[in-house]
Order: structure tokens, then C-alpha cells, then sequence
């Protein structure tokens, strides 16, 4: 019975390798769940694929024979069409109860870009219910991510890992945006550029209520993939004047060598607008927009790296011992979920091995009783009697090892040996 982990993230790949093996549509999703099913009838698996990461939980409960990493990258593999050599240096690979702790760190938002955001447990939660729908579940997973959801449950409880903020896009959203605009559902928001940076920022504004997001870039391709994952609306980049002057929150992160908005090029498009408050983030480095175009009216609210990377710096040192209260109740609910799930494995076994004993005990019993017709009731009894007392003095040793390295969590060296030794098979 074992739990792997393959997990591609934002510490370990950049963004066209994740875009490459990302699961990026329900159609998608679903075709690899066919495919999966088709190939390991016997296994489970769950895919969680974000902006931020594309990971594969795979469980099976046979001990030969059972799912490999090998088998989840040969699938990833195939189905993206995409040689292993070029992803498998950028990936991580966990099994037993370090894909279970990986689960739960990033239930819990202990593994994410955003310290304590709330999204990432929609997503797992999200994950879990396709993956549901696909039949791709079963009683490994079923259990692992309904524990993974109890766990982000307590640390949100227990801990203040979610209060504050410390990214770069939730102080944005959050902090500042939020001291200017009381809502968001009515804004229109330009994006200047497709970094990783303004798909963060984006994904945060959205769970704000954005419904308008208009995005111009230099590659109209680029814009036009990031506007459908927002589903938003792609433009020219020649029309970013005409934006300028009608957009409620820009954010730009193109990267330029030098300044794409200068003071007098923006307060010719704020001549040509109503003059309504506009939230500008400028996320790039060096900065997109002149730092004068703040004063170009007292509508204009212009935050730049600097002023956001002090304000998280400041939320970081502030929630330290939070992490480490959330990373110790992670480690004790993984060790209980081992517990459980190895104590699962072992019963199966005790069974079998108390069956096993039965009824060659019983097969004794019949022998001798039809060898000795003329003992009474009384002395049966008291035969068979000690005949059950032999055999559970010989099984207790071995039970209670076996119960023993259940409850510490690593009783599968033993579960294999006394299958072998009592010919007990899978």
C-alpha cells in the first residue's frame, strides 16, 4: 500500500515547462483520467494542476506489482507528448509519508508562492471532486484528501498563517487596492504584459469579483493564452493609450529595458478619460511607469516593487513562529494518517493469518476426533479448548509485532515477510 507524489511547482520549473505539462481544461483532465484508467486499472490518482504547479497523486493498495514513478512519468510522458529528460530534472518525487506531508503542506499553503493563501485549498478541494467525477479515486486517495482538507481546517484554525499578507500580489490586492476600491466586480483591469507575477496578481483580483480583464502585449499570442485563462479579451498592443484612459487598475510586468510610460504619455490618456480613481502596480523591474505620474492627479494611485516588497517583508517576520506551529501540526497528523492507513493494511493480514491457523487447527481437530469416535462432549470441548489456546500463544508474538510497527508507521518489511512465511499471498 503506498502513496507517490510527482510534483512540478514554481520553486523548481519555469513557467513554459509548467504550461507545457499543465492539465490546462476539463476536457483535458478528463481524457487523462480515461487514459490513466485504461493503462492502471488498479490504481487511483488525483491530478491538481494550477498556475503554480501541476502535481500527480498516485495510490495503490497492492504491494507487487503496484503504480511506480516511473509510471507516472511515462504518462506524463505520453500524454504530453514531452521527452522525460526535459521535465524529470524539474520535478520532485515523493512516496509514503512524504507525498502524504506534501499534500498536506500544500493544503495548507505551507508550499505556495502566497504564505497562507486561501485559493489553494479550493484547488485541491477542486481537484478532488474531478477527480471523483472521473471515477479516478478510490479508498487511498478518498481518505488522503478528505485528511488533507481536515488538516488546512486546523492550521487555519490553530495558527495565523493566514492572517496578513505576504506576497507581492496579495499585499497589492489586498493591502492597497482594497484602501482605494470598496469593490472590484465593477472594475475594468489592463494588463501590460504576461509575466508570472501579473497571473498571480490577476488570479488574486479575480477572486475579488474582476469580471473585465483586458490584456496587450507585445505577442498577441501570449496575450491572447493568458486572456482565455482569465477569460478575458485580448488587444493590440498599439491600442495601450486608448486602455490607459479607460482601465480602474492596471498592472504591468513587461520587463523593459526602459520606461513604458512616461509621465506626459500618461497624462495624455488621463485628459482623455473621466478622471476616476485608477489602482496602478507596476510590477516590473525596472519600472514600467515614470513614479511621477502619481502626481499627475489625486486620482492616481501608483504602488511600485519597492512599496510592496516592505510591506511583505514586514507581514513575513510577523507570521515565523506561525509557520512552525502549522509544519508541527502537519507532522502529527501525517503520522496519524500513516498509523491509520498501515493499521488498514495489517488487518486484512491478521485476518487472514487467524483464518489461516483456524482452519488447519480445525482440520487437526476433525482428524483426531474421527480417530477417537468415543469421547464425549466434555472432552472435545476441552480439547478443542486448548487446542484454541496453542494457536493464539503462537500468533501473539507476531501479531503484536505487527500491531507494534503499525502504530509507528513503517510495518511493511514485517507485512511482507509474514505473508511469505504463512503462504498468505497478496
Amino acid at each position: 500500500m503506498n502513496v507517490l507524489v510527482i510534483s512540478c511547482n514554481h520553486h523548481l520549473a519555469g513557467v513554459q515547462l509548467r504550461e507545457r505539462l499543465a492539465f490546462s481544461s476539463q476536457q483535458q483532465l478528463s481524457a487523462a483520467y480515461t487514459q490513466w484508467r485504461a493503462r492502471h486499472p488498479e490504481s487511483e490518482i488525483v491530478v491538481l494542476s494550477t498556475c503554480n504547479r501541476v502535481e500527480i497523486y498516485a495510490a495503490d493498495e497492492r504491494q507487487q506489482d503496484g503504480v511506480s514513478f516511473d509510471d507516472i512519468t511515462r504518462f506524463i510522458s505520453q500524454f504530453h507528448n514531452v521527452p522525460p529528460d526535459e521535465f524529470t530534472g524539474a520535478v520532485l518525487a515523493h512516496s509514503g509519508a512524504d507525498a502524504v506531508s506534501h499534500l498536506f503542506q500544500v493544503a495548507c499553503s505551507i508550499d505556495s508562492m502566497v504564505l497562507g493563501e486561501p485559493q489553494i485549498v479550493n484547488q485541491v478541494k477542486e481537484a478532488y471532486r474531478v477527480a471523483q467525477e472521473n471515477s479516478a479515486c478510490g479508498p487511498l486517495t478518498n481518505v488522503l484528501f478528505q485528511y488533507a482538507l481536515k488538516v488546512s481546517a486546523q492550521v487555519r484554525t490553530e495558527t495565523a498563517l493566514a492572517d496578513g499578507r505576504v506576497s507581492i500580489a496579495s499585499v497589492a490586492v489586498g493591502d492597497f487596492g482594497k484602501s482605494i476600491f470598496s469593490r472590484f466586480d465593477n472594475k475594468t483591469v489592463l494588463l501590460i504584459g504576461a509575466g508570472e507575477m501579473a497571473t498571480e496578481t490577476l488570479t488574486y483580483l479575480q477572486s475579488e469579483g474582476v469580471r473585465r480583464i483586458v490584456v496587450a502585449n507585445r505577442s498577441r499570442e501570449r496575450a491572447e493564452a493568458l486572456a482565455q485563462t482569465f477569460r478575458g479579451e485580448a488587444v493590440d498592443f498599439s491600442e495601450l493609450d486608448s486602455w490607459l484612459a479607460k482601465a480602474d487598475v492596471i498592472v504591468s510586468t513587461t520587463g523593459a529595458a526602459q520606461t513604458l510610460i512616461t509621465k506626459e504619455r500618461f497624462a495624455d490618456a488621463r485628459r482623455r478619460s473621466a478622471k476616476q480613481p485608477v489602482f496602478i502596480l507596476d510590477l516590473a523591474a525596472p519600472r514600467d511607469f515614470d513614479p511621477e505620474i502619481a502626481r499627475v492627479d489625486d486620482n492616481v494611485f501608483l504602488y511600485d516593487l519597492d512599496a510592496l516588497e516592505e510591506t511583505c517583508e514586514r507581514n513575513r517576520r510577523a507570521r515565523r513562529g506561525e509557520i512552525h506551529k502549522a509544519q508541527e501540526i502537519i507532522n502529527n497528523q501525517t503520522r496519524t494518517f500513516m498509523q491509520e492507513i498501515y493499521h488498514r493494511a495489517t488487518g486484512p493480514v491478521i485476518n487472514r493469518l487467524r483464518e489461516h491457523w483456524n482452519d488447519i487447527s480445525r482440520a487437526e481437530l476433525d482428524r483426531l476426533f474421527r480417530k477417537l469416535p468415543n469421547l464425549d462432549k466434555s472432552q472435545r470441548d476441552a480439547i478443542e479448548a486448548t487446542i484454541g489456546r496453542i494457536v493464539n500463544k503462537l500468533l501473539h508474538p507476531p501479531l503484536e509485532a505487527l500491531k507494534d510497527e503499525a502504530r509507528a508507521g513503517t510495518p511493511e518489511g514485517l507485512l511482507q515477510a509474514i505473508r511469505r512465511l504463512f503462504s498468505l499471498g497478496d
